[in-house]
């Protein structure tokens, strides 16, 4: 009989029904019309009934299925009984089918730590602005993203009706990443994706000295990388604290999968072993190709404003 697959593969392939389920709720929450917004740390720094259900129904979901495993979520909740409704105890069974890299089949659920954002671009969903958002969970094994879903629950909100709406994305290094169609942005052309909410005379420093041909400003971490593995952007850019490891855990598995490099503005890689601390403090830099172009051209006056 064939051997049962790999945690990580089940780990994955739970993650990506999961993040089906989130969507479901987000898209709920929305047409329901009362989205319970909550200011946490003041009013670029939302949280709404969506973050809140979404996290712990993907919480409670995959500790079901997973007790050892860590997870961490971006909203600190009270310990309430979940009701059965938000479990989602589904797979996508075409990932199970995949084999699992060499690397990675030997992992015992408590060396995996798994990093949640149940809304990403919540400011974006409280304003209408749809297709910024996304449900975004990173799988971590020794300090770094090795697979991750982002599911983008309003992908073609606006296109015609027959389109099917929201999409989910997967990706595990030395396998690749699936969901949407690979595409480089238009060679010789610097565009740059940066953030929408908080921007600052720093980050906006940074880009002008890129000399870009055009910036793009849009909301979630998540959406951001989609931009760059589509083809849209070039390099993702953002010379500030403000990131947190859930928001970049999933994206930089995906990018990575698919050849790209994520790092802080200094050019260190992210850690996400479970004691980490939780906030990217030195930025972002980003790009499905050409790193090095965009890494050689970040102004030390940036790098010496954000320490690591």
């Amino acid at each position: 009989s064939m051997a049962s697959p790999a945690l990580l593969m089940r780990v994955v392939a739970s993650a990506y029904s999961v993040a089906e389920k989130a969507a479901t709720i987000v898209r709920n929450v929305m047409a329901a019309g009362d989205l319970g917004i909550v200011e946490k740390t003041g009013a670029n720094d939302l949280q709404t009934k969506a973050d809140r259900l979404v996290q712990m129904s993907i919480c409670a979901s995959l500790a079901r299925k997973f007790p050892k495993v860590t997870i961490i979520g971006e909203e600190e909740l009270p310990a309430d009984e979940v009701t059965e409704e938000l479990i989602e105890d589904g797979h996508c069974e075409e990932i199970l089918k995949r084999t699992c890299p060499a690397q990675y089949t030997g992992i015992k659920e408590e060396e995996l730590v798994i990093w949640v954002d149940p809304l990403d671009g919540t400011k974006e969903y409280t304003e209408g602005l749809l297709d910024h958002v996304t449900v975004l969970i990173g799988i971590a094994y020794g300090g770094k993203a090795i697979a991750g879903v982002i599911n983008q629950p309003y992908y073609n909100y606006e296109a015609e009706a027959d389109a099917v709406l929201g999409r989910t994305i997967w990706g595990v290094l030395g396998i690749g990443a699936f969901g949407f169609q690979l595409t480089e942005a238009p060679p010789g052309k610097h565009i740059i994706v940066t953030t929408r909410s908080h921007s600052s005379t720093l980050v906006n420093d940074c880009i002008s000295a890129l000399n870009p041909d055009s910036v793009i400003r849009v909301g979630g971490a998540g959406n951001k990388i989609i931009q760059l593995i589509e083809g849209k952007a070039s390099a993702y850019v953002f010379a500030s604290p403000g990131c947190k490891k859930w928001d970049t855990c999933a994206p930089e598995a995906i990018l990575h999968a698919v050849g790209g490099k994520i790092t802080d503005i200094h050019g260190n890689a992210f850690q996400y072993n479970k004691e980490v601390k939780h906030m990217n403090s030195a930025g972002v830099l980003a790009t499905l190709r050409n790193y090095d172009y965009y890494a050689s051209r970040i102004p030390n006056t940036v790098k010496q404003s954000l320490v690591p």
